[in-house]
């Protein structure tokens, strides 16, 4: 499978058929490369991968799996389990999900860091969020881990019956001040407008979860104030460009992938508008009949039904710095860049399997997860230029 996957990501065909998407609806875009731009590496193997973090200091890695299991690989390839773990509640889209260190430290090893996890959790009768918690990551080996003193700091409100759009990203702004909790609308629609609930949101909190100051509705009651942008609905991947933007990355209903600036106040219009319809066929009203509602920098139709995404600032891909590098369920890795407020799709890259989450290592390499249900099913990638320089 590793050779069937590598000769279809480097033949030129298939680079050039995986191009299908303009700046502004995903569709047409120039050709891919013709050159083979990467070679793929499978390094190890996990069930049902969804989420994974580079440790600063020591480069071990951090893979959450959905069904409640964090495993960690040490840059030398041994593989440990983290034990500690939160009761998950595993099901069609729920489970465990994100995990991030927080920022600032550096230590040599990985025996003793701040991080934070993300995961779907039961409520009262047949209801459902996503919670945000706090812990400890203690290791007494470079493959014996345990979290202490994990607190809960986040919750999804109101728990809703249903197993879809947690969404529970977590990214912390670049000075560290700030972390910031994608809440999907949990496919109810309507929460995503009330500023009541905190589904659909993007959410800026300080580090301890408490409500940023300074937040557009700073001076209501929760959870109407941790809220920094409204109208989303299930966003799965969240990113500080160079500049210290903030992106997030969404899927629509039938059609209508969003990449979004997101900006504070903003309404990003969900379920009033959409480049997509919903699945029984029934139209939504386009972005483009609001101009008074935030629009997305580009959308897709056919969906590319996005996973994370990171904007690649290293010197491996040169010519790749400040794009968006996008995991894509439906697409492979997307390439996207960035101009003012817009943005252009300049490639795709099929994968044999649905690609859930892509992260920039300390090599400089797009590290990828395969979204594999099932021991060993879902592969740990690493790309590399193919020769020389990738363009």
């Amino acid at each position: 499978m590793f050779a069937r996957r590598l000769l279809f990501a480097l033949s030129p065909l298939a680079l050039t058929l995986a191009s299908c998407s303009n700046a502004a609806t995903g569709e047409n875009a120039p050709e891919a490369e013709a050159a083979a731009p990467f070679r793929i590496e499978t390094i190890a193997q996990f069930d049902e991968p969804w989420a994974m973090a580079f440790d600063e200091g020591s480069g071990t890695l951090v893979v959450t799996e959905k069904k409640g299991t964090i495993r960690i690989r040490t840059p030398d390839g041994r593989i440990g389990e983290v034990s500690g773990m939160p009761k998950v509640d595993y099901g069609g889209q729920g489970g465990l999900g994100d995990f991030i260190f927080a920022p600032g430290q550096a230590g040599t090893a990985l025996d003793r860091r701040v991080v934070y996890l993300s995961w779907a959790e039961s409520g009262s009768g047949d209801t459902r969020g996503a919670a945000v918690g706090k812990a400890n990551l203690v290791c007494s080996t470079p493959t014996q881990c345990a979290l202490e003193n994990l607190a809960v700091i986040w919750r999804q409100t109101p728990k809703v019956p249903g197993t879809g759009h947690y969404s529970h990203r977590l990214r912390f702004s670049p000075d560290g001040k700030y972390l910031f909790v994608a809440s999907g609308e949990r496919q109810k629609f309507t929460p995503a407008q009330d500023l009541g609930t905190n589904l659909g949101k993007v959410v800026r909190l300080l580090p301890d979860g408490t409500p940023a100051p300074g937040n557009p509705w700073a001076d209501k009651p929760a959870p109407t104030n941790q809220i920094w942008s409204y109208g989303h609905r299930n966003i799965l991947g969240l990113a500080f460009d160079a500049k210290g933007q903030l992106w997030d990355l969404e899927h629509g209903p039938a059609g209508g992938d969003e990449l979004n600036l997101v900006k504070p106040g903003a309404n990003y219009g969900w379920p009033l508008v959409s480049d997509g319809d919903h699945y029984d066929g029934r139209p939504i009203p386009r972005h483009s009949t609001r101009p008074d509602l935030a629009k997305p920098a580009i959308s897709w139709n056919p969906v590319i039904a996005p996973g994370d995404f990171i904007f690649y600032s290293g010197d491996l891909f040169p010519a790749w710095k400040d794009q968006a590098i996008i995991a894509g369920l439906a697409a492979g890795v997307v390439r996207v860049s960035i101009n003012g407020d817009n943005a252009t799709e300049e490639a795709r890259y099929p994968m044999d399997n649905r690609i859930r989450e892509v992260r920039q290592g300390p090599d400089d390499a797009i590290w990828l997860l395969e979204d594999g249900e099932g021991p060993e099913s879902g592969h740990l990638l690493r790309l590399t230029p193919a020769s020389g320089n990738a363009n």
